[in-house]
């Protein structure tokens, strides 16, 4: 599913001169076509000022074969105007997530044409709130057209008065939020589409220096107003071949940038000992992404020597062709890791994501099909929020603005309390960590332009398997930095004995056992996704697995001084969570539930009454959430 939701009357296409560049199919025979004269007219206008050759031969073979069905229009050319109908539905909307959308020539996808439009566009609105002489770094992943996407808009910023740094190609994105930090940028542009399907590729904007007021925001994805402005600027740009580029203008960055934040990465694992890093055994897929070189390059210089990589995955290729779908939380996605991990004796996999910027992990557990377990993202954002809360508490997580060097109670230097973050569809298990190292936590809405923003934070994280636990230098999710930190505490847990899910048990016995699930419906009808979330609004369950319904509380008010979001909390007596709300980004309507089932001998509080050893009670949990799992779906209808 791609996601390029399209824009409103205030992204009209390129304006041209609407003479085309088709074929002339007017040749004596009749001409009558199935395509609606306003796409054709776009369709030609766009042909007309397309920077490149190959989407420029793409949508001139469409408009000519639309155009050769005659009165009795054939499927190809049917199967043509249909394609030119899609393509040209509107232009890409640029939102908070920059753009995001399917590779290929028109307006409604991701090509060179576009990405030089969005660019103008950025580099307008730099110019109204920085100035001239703004600042942008640039970056890309290793996804179809990235490379020409990545000169393009560092050729348009040099071009329009910017100084545009270019970092080498195929880096993760973390790289590039790192470096619009390090180097004092006013933005950055990260090409990539994350780990959504090969065919698509993204465009994606962090917002610096002196575009931002507050060092919390340094190194974020944008927000609201900068999205709209954004946009319009876009809307106001011209024709793709009239907007300059200046490519010997661009300054390319050198192995020093990748150098420093290798070095930064490199110094979190502070917790275990050299000795206990170099006896543990790691496996690593990137996915076919572009993380590969770089994980296991701070990891070897970390002290992780004892590194295997999966072969098979470990170049980038922009078709995935090893997986179904290109993300490390599909069923399937680890299956040649965990062959490699049986094979070796692996102490832990991290499996990144495409760009890198997201990490799984998986663990033995002989309780599990195939002897291994991986976890979600509540328990990996757990184990590093404990991991951090306890750095943070002695005085050990950082040096940066964003990190304490004093205990847990102090401020931090920029002002702040040290604070852990999550969203509010991650676990509530972060809230009790936070209390029992005396630090403060905050909820944001989900996505990490929000919860990168959060002040004093020294870690935040998503239940998407999203980290940010190095603030100070990547104000973002970084899954390289993730995996370090995750190898490091296997690492020094490994020489105690012990492993993350004996952390993770101790943790229930502290908190209680927060176990949490998703629930997704995907549909063809959207539709469908508001009738549910209408008959929810309208009829919330009174009871959920035999516990009493206590608060309902309606996303779209707002809720404990959030904005307002699509979506409905409902808790119940036994302290179960369910939040429903419909995805951002694909036909879903999303449920994450999280119930909480106290260790008997521990009173579930955070102060560690759970006595040692005691059993933690995963089966009763897994059956609550599977009970109202059921209970939730009879009451959507779906």
């Amino acid at each position: 599913m791609t996601d390029h939701a399209h824009a409103s009357d205030n992204s009209a296409p390129a304006p041209g001169s609407g003479n085309g560049a088709a074929p002339d199919s007017n040749n004596g025979t009749d001409t009558t076509t199935v395509t609606d004269p306003a796409v054709l007219e776009a369709a030609r206008e766009w042909l007309a000022h397309d920077p490149d050759d190959a989407t420029r031969d793409e949508l001139s073979t469409l408009i000519q074969k639309a155009e050769s069905g005659g009165s009795a229009a054939t499927t190809d050319a049917a199967d043509a105007a249909a394609e030119l109908a899609d393509r040209f539905s509107g232009p890409l909307t640029f939102g908070t997530a920059g753009l995001r959308g399917e590779v290929g020539a028109g307006e409604s996808r991701m090509n060179r044409a576009t990405v030089i439009r969005a660019t103008a566009g950025l580099c307008a609105h730099l110019r109204d709130i920085v100035g001239e002489g703004f600042t942008v770094v640039v970056g890309c992943d290793a996804r179809h057209g990235s490379s020409d996407f990545h000169r393009d808009a560092a050729a348009v910023i040099a071009a329009a008065g910017g100084r545009a740094l270019a970092l080498p190609p195929q880096l993760p994105t973390p790289v590039t939020a790192f470096a619009v930090r390090h180097l004092g940028a006013d933005a950055g542009v990260m090409v990539t589409a994350s780990h959504n399907p090969p065919r698509d590729n993204g465009y994606k904007v962090y917002l610096g220096g002196r575009a931002v007021d507050s060092d919390e925001r340094r190194g974020v994805q944008i927000i609201a107003p900068h999205d709209a402005a954004i946009a319009g600027h876009i809307a106001a740009a011209p024709p793709a071949d009239e907007v300059p580029r200046d490519e010997d203008a661009v300054e390319h960055l050198g192995p020093e940038l990748l150098d420093a934040y290798v070095a930064r990465v490199t110094s979190l694992a502070s917790s275990s000992d050299p000795a206990d890093r170099a006896a543990t055994r790691i496996v690593v897929t990137p996915m076919h992404g572009v993380g590969g070189e770089t994980i296991t390059r701070v990891l070897r210089e970390a002290g992780f020597t004892d590194v295997a990589v999966v072969e098979e995955q470990f170049a980038p290729d922009p078709d995935f062709p090893t997986v179904a779908f290109p993300n490390p939380e599909e069923d399937g996605a680890l299956d040649l890791a965990f062959a490699l991990a049986r094979d070796r004796g692996a102490d832990v996999i991290i499996a990144a994501d495409p760009d890198a910027d997201r990490c799984s992990v998986a663990i033995p557990d002989a309780a599990f099909d195939g002897g291994w377990r991986q976890l979600s993202g509540d328990e990996i954002g757990a184990l590093l929020g404990e991991m951090i809360a306890a750095q943070v508490e002695a005085g050990r997580a950082g040096d940066g603005p964003s990190q304490s060097k004093e205990a847990g109670g102090e401020e931090t230097d920029a002002g702040h309390r040290p604070t852990l973050a999550n969203s509010i569809v991650s676990s509530r298990l972060n809230a009790r960590i936070a209390a029992a190292h005396g630090l403060d936590h905050a909820t944001t809405l989900t996505g990490f332009k929000w919860i990168a923003g959060t002040p004093g934070m020294v870690f935040g994280y998503e239940e998407a398997i999203g980290y940010c636990t190095d603030p100070a230098r990547v104000r973002d999710k970084d899954g390289v930095t993730a995996a370090v930190r995750v190898a490091d505490m296997v690492a020094k847990l490994k020489s105690e004995g012990r492993g993350p899910a004996d952390l993770l048990d101790d943790l229930a016995r502290a908190h209680g056992l927060h176990a949490t699930a998703p629930l997704t419906f995907r549909v063809e009808d959207t539709a469908l996704i508001a009738e549910g979330m209408a008959r929810l609004r309208a009829n919330p369950p009174e009871t959920l697995a035999g516990s009493a319904v206590t608060a309902v509380h309606d996303l779209s008010d707002g809720w404990d001084g959030l904005p307002p979001t699509d979506g409905l909390m409902l808790f119940t007596e036994a302290d179960d969570r369910v939040i429903a709300r419909p995805s951002g980004t694909e036909p879903k309507l999303k449920c994450y539930l999280e119930v909480i089932v106290p260790v008997e001998g521990g009173d579930g509080s955070g102060g560690g009454a759970g006595p040692d050893g005691a059993p933690v009670p995963h089966d009763a949990a897994a059956g609550r959430l599977h009970v109202i799992a059921a209970e939730l779906s009879e009451v959507l209808g779906m």
